[in-house]
Parts: C-alpha cells; sequence; structure tokens
C-alpha cells in the first residue's frame, strides 16, 4: 500500500477527491441520508467500509494513545510511564458523580450524528446485515465474506473497549432507530460475560471469514486490513483481560476455566500466526529497535495489527504519525521530548536481565551502565547518538548549569529543558526529517504485536500453574534482543505461580513500554491499591501498589555555577568524542567514557517542580480510586437511557447511588 495517499487504503484516498465519493462520505455522517442500494457494487460497499476504518483509526496518531474512536494518551499517563496528575489520579478530586464519569460511551442521536462508540457500532451492524442480504444478489462469495470479517473484528474491537470503560453495556447487534416509544429498543446493560461472549462469537465468524495473511500480490492496497490472525489475536486479548482479577473474583484460583479459555485462544491464536508466516521480528535489539520502520509497506511478521501512517507533507487527506514530534528534543526541532520518570528508568532489567537492586548491582547516577539492551532502543540520554535524515550521527545532550544564585538563573544544554535526564525514543525513525519540523513521520503504530501474544500466552500458563512453560516464552522475548541464556535469560527460578504471573506482567512492563499497554495490565490486575474490593492483587503478586507513589524527574547539571550572566556551555569541549552507539564496536568504552564525563562534571538534582504537582506547584502523589476501574454511565447516557442502571460506586444524573455490579 501506498501511505502518501492516506492511512490504510489507497482506494479510499483517491475515491475522495471524486465527486461521488465525497458525497457518499458526507452523507455516512447522517443515518437517513444513504440507504441499502449502496451495497449492491464492490467499489461502493468499500468506501463504505473504508470508512468504518477511518471512524474507527483515524485519530491514532501516537502509540501510547487508547481506545478505538477517540484515541487520547489520557491513560499512559496514570502509569509509571508518564508523569502529570489528572483528574482519574489527583488526590484532591473524587470523582463520583455522573457528569463526572466517562463519555466514551457517545451522545444520544438527539445531538446530531458523530464519530461514538454506538455510533459506529450502529454503522457496522448495518453493513453486516446488508452485506448478506442486498449484497448476495450482486456481490462475490469471497468480497462479501472478507468484508463483513472485517466489519465484525471491528465491533468486537469496539465492545471490548467499552466493557473495559464500562464494565457491562447494551448489545445491540441490529440496526436501530431512536424512539422514544419503542420499548424493544430499551436494551439492559449486559454483564461483562455477555459482552465478552458476543466479542468471541464476532472474532469466531471473522476467523472463518477473513484471510490469515492479505495477498499483497493479488491485492497491493491490503496491508494493514484485519485479518483472521487479528481476530484470534484480539480473542486471546479478550478472554486473558475477563479471567483477570478485575472480571474475575475466582483469579487464583489455578483451575478456572477463565485462564483455560484464555489460553486455548492464546495457543490458537499462535498456530495460526506462525502457519502465516508471523513471529518476533528479527533476532538482535538492532532489528527490535527498527521493526516499526523496517519492511515499510509491505508485511511485517510482527504486526498483527498495525496502523499505517504517511510522511507526506501533502496539505489534505493524510495522517501522520505526531508521536515522532513529541518525543524528540528541542535541538532536533522536536516538540522537547517525553520526560521518564526515575521509577521507569530504575525498572529496566540489567544486561543479564537480572533485576536492578540499588547498592547491588544498580546506581541511579550511573542508569546507563550495563542494562538490558532495549534500555538503549527505549530511551536516549546525553550523550547518545539519535540521528536524523539530516543529521545521521548527531549526539543529543541533556543537562544544565546555572550561572547565579537566583532560581531562573539557568540554562539547558542545547535548549533541551526537559525533567529527566532521560526521554523516550522507542519507535522512533533514524530517518525522520527536521526539514519539515518533524510533522510528518511515516512510522506506523503497532496496536498489536506478535510479543504481546507471546505474553498473553505466558501469564495464562503462569496463571494456571505451568511456571515452566510460562518461562519458555518470556525467554523467547529476552532471546531476541540478546540477553544472555543463564539462569533463564535473568528471570532466574520463579517459585510459585504468583512470582510467575509478577514476572509475565514485569516483562509486559518493559517489552511494551510506551505502547499504550500499561494502563490496561494495571488496570486488570487492580494494581493501584490493596482493599477488600480489589482482591488484594499486589499483596498476592508482592508487586508495591502505584497508589501513594509519584513520578519523579531529575536534571543532570554542572557542578560549578559559572558567571554572574548566561553564558557558553561549560561542557562543549569536554563532551567532545562522546557518542553512545549500542551498534557501535567501541559502545561498552563510550558508556565508561561518559560515566567520566558525568562522574567528573555533573550532580543528578531535583527539578524546580515535581512531575507530580498540583496547581500551585505542591507534590501530589497518585490515587486512582477504587471505583475508577470501571467508570459509571455519563450524566447524558442516563438521562436520555432511563433505564439504565448507573455502576455502583457512582451517582445517577438525580444524585442516586448505582445499582450495576460489573464483578461477577
Amino acid at each position: 500500500m501506498n501511505k502518501h495517499k492516506l492511512l490504510y487504503f489507497l482506494s479510499f484516498a483517491i475515491l475522495v477527491a471524486t465527486g461521488c465519493s465525497k458525497k457518499f462520505m458526507e452523507d455516512m455522517k447522517s443515518y437517513d441520508k444513504y440507504g441499502e442500494t449502496i451495497f449492491t457494487n464492490e467499489t461502493q460497499t468499500g468506501w463504505y467500509l473504508d470508512r468504518m476504518y477511518y471512524d474507527f483509526f483515524y485519530a491514532y496518531k501516537s502509540p501510547t494513545q487508547t481506545l478505538v474512536g477517540v484515541y487520547n494518551g489520557d491513560r499512559s499517563g496514570m502509569t509509571e510511564e508518564i508523569g502529570g496528575i489528572g483528574d482519574w489520579i489527583n488526590p484532591q478530586k473524587t470523582l463520583i458523580n455522573a457528569s463526572d464519569a466517562s463519555d466514551y460511551y457517545g451522545a444520544p442521536p438527539s445531538t446530531g450524528i458523530t464519530n461514538n462508540s454506538y455510533s459506529r457500532i450502529r454503522n457496522l451492524n448495518f453493513l453486516i446485515d446488508k452485506i448478506n442480504t442486498v449484497g448476495a444478489q450482486s456481490l462475490s462469495q469471497s468480497f462479501r465474506n472478507t468484508t463483513r470479517g472485517q466489519a465484525l473484528v471491528m465491533r468486537a474491537m469496539q465492545y471490548f473497549d467499552l466493557m473495559r470503560v464500562y464494565g457491562g453495556v447494551p448489545i445491540v447487534t441490529t440496526v436501530q432507530n431512536a424512539d422514544a416509544y419503542d420499548e424493544s429498543i430499551k436494551l439492559p446493560r449486559a454483564t461483562p460475560e455477555e459482552v465478552v461472549n458476543q466479542i468471541v462469537a464476532d472474532l469466531d465468524t471473522a476467523a472463518n471469514l477473513l484471510p490469515a495473511r492479505w495477498d499483497q500480490v493479488a491485492n497491493a492496497n491490503s496491508w494493514g486490513r484485519l485479518s483472521s490472525v487479528a481476530a484470534l489475536a484480539l480473542k486471546s486479548r479478550v478472554l486473558l483481560t475477563f479471567a483477570s482479577p478485575l472480571f474475575n473474583p475466582d483469579w487464583d484460583n489455578a483451575g478456572n476455566s477463565r485462564w483455560q479459555k484464555a489460553l486455548a485462544a492464546g495457543l490458537a491464536a499462535e498456530t495460526a500466526a506462525k502457519t502465516a508466516g508471523y513471529g518476533l521480528y528479527g533476532s538482535t535489539a538492532k532489528e527490535w529497535g527498527q521493526m516499526t520502520y523496517a519492511n515499510d509497506n509491505a508485511f511485517n511478521p510482527e504486526a498483527i495489527i498495525v496502523q499505517l501512517l504517511s510522511s507526506s507533507n501533502a496539505s489534505s487527506g493524510i495522517n501522520s504519525n505526531g508521536w515522532e514530534r513529541s518525543i524528540r528534543l528541542t535541538s532536533q526541532t522536536g516538540s522537547g521530548g517525553v520526560s521518564v520518570p526515575l521509577e521507569m528508568i530504575d525498572a529496566f532489567p540489567m544486561a543479564d536481565g537480572s533485576r536492578p537492586v540499588k547498592g547491588v548491582n544498580y546506581a541511579t547516577d550511573t542508569f546507563f551502565m550495563k542494562r538490558d539492551p532495549r534500555f538503549y532502543r527505549t530511551f536516549a540520554f546525553s550523550g547518545c547518538k539519535w540521528g536524523t535524515k539530516e543529521s545521521p550521527d548527531a549526539v543529543v545532550w541533556i543537562y544544565r548549569w546555572k550561572y547565579g544564585a537566583a532560581t531562573s538563573a539557568v540554562t539547558y544544554s542545547d535548549n533541551n529543558n526537559t525533567m529527566s535526564p532521560v526521554v523516550v525514543r522507542k519507535m522512533s525513525n533514524p530517518n525522520a526529517s527536521t526539514s519539515t519540523g518533524l510533522a510528518f513521520s511515516g512510522t506506523d503504530i503497532f496496536e498489536y504485536r506478535y510479543a504481546e501474544l507471546l505474553l498473553n500466552i505466558a501469564e495464562c500458563y503462569a496463571a494456571t500453574g505451568d511456571i515452566n512453560s510460562a518461562v519458555s516464552y518470556l525467554e523467547q522475548i529476552r532471546k531476541r534482543v540478546g540477553i544472555p541464556a543463564a539462569n533463564h535469560y535473568g528471570i532466574g527460578t520463579l517459585a510459585s505461580r504468583h512470582a510467575a504471573i509478577e514476572a509475565c506482567l514485569y516483562e509486559r512492563r518493559i517489552e511494551l513500554a510506551y505502547e499504550g499497554k500499561r494502563f490496561w495490565d494495571l488496570h486488570r490486575w487492580m494494581l493501584y491499591s490493596d482493599d477488600a474490593s480489589t482482591g488484594n492483587t499486589c499483596t498476592a503478586l508482592g508487586v508495591t501498589p502505584l497508589n501513594g507513589t509519584k513520578r519523579t524527574g531529575k536534571y543532570w547539571q554542572y557542578k560549578t555555577v559559572t558567571g554572574g550572566a548566561a553564558s557558553a556551555d561549560p561542557l562543549a569541549s569536554a563532551r567532545t568524542g562522546i557518542s553512545i552507539d549500542p551498534d557501535a564496536s567501541t559502545f561498552q568504552d563510550q558508556l565508561v567514557k561518559l560515566r567520566t564525563f558525568y562522574k567528573d562534571n555533573l550532580v543528578l538534582t531535583d527539578t524546580d517542580v515535581p512531575m507530580d504537582k498540583d496547581a500551585s506547584s505542591q507534590p501530589l502523589t497518585i490515587l486512582f480510586r477504587p471505583h475508577y476501574y470501571i467508570s459509571g454511565l455519563n450524566a447524558s447516557v442516563l438521562s436520555n437511557n432511563t433505564w439504565l442502571q448507573q455502576t455502583k460506586g457512582w451517582l445517577d444524573y438525580s444524585g442516586v447511588p448505582g445499582t450495576f455490579e460489573y464483578r461477577k
């Protein structure tokens, strides 16, 4: 597929330029402006399906974003990955009213037809129905199968995100028209189990309708479309979530059927994926770092679900990746970088795969020494080679120096003012161009990687008590990036199923860092706190609850105060010749040289204001309240759907406590 046209599909970009297709796309904004005759030929049906992809994924421009349709980074900001206190983790706020609840459910049709959860479901239902009724008269069976299959996967994805946010929601699988007097459409909130059963049914059907891998020879524009492997892998993710403590009070029972079903789904997806040629991309840490921009416009074995993006700077009809610009430093014409909290820096394994232990095998002020190979592909720090198309050998520097007693009397190296000595570089493309300010990145986003599927299987094995099998899957993840094989690739001997589960969650935290997955792991394992309502999973797994912790920033600061005015960089000459490149034969020598540079010149100091703070810059710690795991329904939803129950722990639009119990 040519990404210089538009995300996902060349045909969509070409067609929107025509009057007919443009009118068609506009008509889709209103339910009464198009009819079933659009499914009488493949071209118009293709337009309709492509518009569904557009509505689902157009907003997906950063790997830290979540929730189909809206794609925002709010939830990544509730984890150790990114600092900054939002409403849902603010200890100074309590969200309990319906007006505070998530609005992801969508607005009522009376406010106008917008791209929201249930409007997307309605449009998919229309397609799923008509493709096999009206379409059966004129469309080939193969075309109808693949079109319907893709729609079913999207419907499953939408219901899964609704379930993760609200627990149980009404299940609508036919086209309904808003009618205050039609009692048949007043559907109650389904239980999570009923929602999961519907999702699984859709994914099973889709898996039988779709190819495991689209034929790019027969259809050059097919890369990026949903496949049967995607359907099976999503089933694994859904059933793993349903088996997890958030939805499963019996999670600590190794024989619980939900874990068995999730394991079976994962293994089935793995078999199908392998048969179709999917697998871990590459066999080195270097290739691990290259996977999102390698194989551009062609099949990549790691990418089970991928968001295709364009590097074109055309004025319209283009969707680019905003991640590159956001993570690049000011000196690279970026937005300033994503500062990495100290807690995330300290979390990564050592080079031998062992956990870092301060004072034993690790020190924060030499954080860059002897780390997991993925560390150097996930993060950048002072002295790192981090090139661009125009400057492939550029080295970045992140420190500051004081030139007077005043708090504001500081200057930052190369104008790189960050709140951490480390910034994110994962999923960055060294061929990104600074000539356009990095505004048009074509680096694809892997929404679902093969590595995640392996981690799903490992976790299920751990939960069922098969520790050896769990470790064998974790070993595959570590072997690929070059961690030595000794002591099970640094994993060690795990003494219990709880230790094995924790090892799986730890590996997910490292392997999938900054890919929008960490919040959902914290969420489904209820790792913000321990109390009677959450099942004390933190204690069981031996992890520190996130509540009460903070994301910590630090500066590298020059040890000496310079003259009385902002002056030239006092370390400009001292840093000459340093270039930390994990691919270079001198990599280890350069690390030692950098350690000496830091020791001689810099000291880690606190940031001027905390990463996690209130409006007056006073420090705050994270507080995610237990009833936040499952949001209440928003006031507008409840006022227009008076038969729906509000979630327990939340008040409805009249201030009455909710009664809907999601955890059964």
